[in-house]
């Protein structure tokens, strides 16, 4: 999807720098990065995986984003922590986006781009009874219930048209909702990350984590049965797994700039048994140190 990039000049109020000449929000310069990424949502989860690194030359935090970049197994791996939501995916993924694929002095495109790899870990609630908790769940395709993908060109030549217009036919789809769409993982990551103790699902990212994951306080939602209507739905034999909250904008940006991009998330509750692990860290634990293992061999891998 490179040949989509404007090829222009870029104007200063559409990429903010600060008087460092580090990007706006994550505070990053292009020598700061790796181009091999850990994204999590909790900024306490970033201290948590480089603990397990041997050594760490970057140290920075704005906000809620807070970058380590450091060595893991002689590889040089960045993990960037990014709050909660797709919206700030898309903060996240443009800003790094710019740290290797535009010159940020001349405020134009390099001629020849970079392909980071990012993998997104975290935590999330199963949707079908036979996911056991503290399975790891590796995103085959990721669902966008947010809309954020529908303000970007070229977002029909990467979505799976046939998922989506299912989704609207086959659930109480309310004409309010922001149109669904349904975006593949990369393949080569995909494969790499399998194992013994994963599994490959279809996963929704929700625009919120109550009403639009079917949980109701004191508001009523608008579809009392509307988890229900998931578990039961199914196109071409693949049935939503679980939920979350990030990865529809990370894997349609990614493809769309030319990154690849995979989330695995250890499943710590299971909606539909009411089943939940209390004390989720070693699962988290275990899942950080799968990732860093598969990442650190990355190159050898794909070679």
């Amino acid at each position: 999807m490179q040949k989509n990039i404007k090829m222009v000049h870029v104007k200063e109020s559409d990429l903010i720098l600060n008087s460092d000449g580090s990007v706006f929000h994550l505070h990053l310069k292009p020598e700061d990065l790796a181009d091999k990424i850990i994204l999590v949502g909790d900024p306490g989860r970033v201290k948590q995986i480089s603990s397990k690194f041997s050594s760490v030359r970057v140290k920075i935090a704005n906000r809620e984003f807070i970058t380590h970049t450091g060595n893991y197994n002689g590889s040089e791996i960045t993990v960037i922590s990014t709050g909660i939501g797709t919206d700030n995916i898309d903060i996240v993924l443009n800003e790094l986006d710019a740290l290797v694929n535009i010159d940020l002095e001349k405020r134009v495109p390099k001629s020849k781009a970079q392909s980071l790899t990012i993998v997104r870990i975290g935590t999330s609630g199963a949707l079908q009874n036979d996911i056991p908790v503290g399975t790891f769940l590796i995103s085959g395709k990721a669902i966008g219930f947010d809309g954020l993908l529908n303000y970007y060109d070229g977002i029909e030549q990467i979505i799976e048209t046939g998922f989506e217009e299912s989704i609207t036919e086959n659930l109480p789809w309310s004409k309010r909702f922001a149109r669904p769409y349904v975006i593949p993982a990369d393949g080569t990551l995909l494969r790499l990350f399998q194992g013994a103790n994963t599994i490959v699902g279809f996963t929704i990212s929700a625009p919120g984590f109550y009403a639009p994951q079917g949980r109701s306080l004191r508001l009523p939602i608008i579809f009392p049965d509307w988890n229900k209507s998931i578990e039961k739905f199914s196109f071409n034999n693949q049935k939503i797994t679980n939920f979350e909250m990030e990865s529809s904008a990370i894997y349609g940006l990614s493809k769309l700039m030319g990154h690849r991009a995979l989330t695995v998330c250890a499943i710590i509750a299971n909606r539909i048994s009411q089943e939940y692990i209390s004390d989720y860290k070693p699962v988290m634990d275990d899942l950080i140190r799968y990732t860093l293992d598969k990442l650190s061999k990355w190159e050898t891998t794909t070679k």
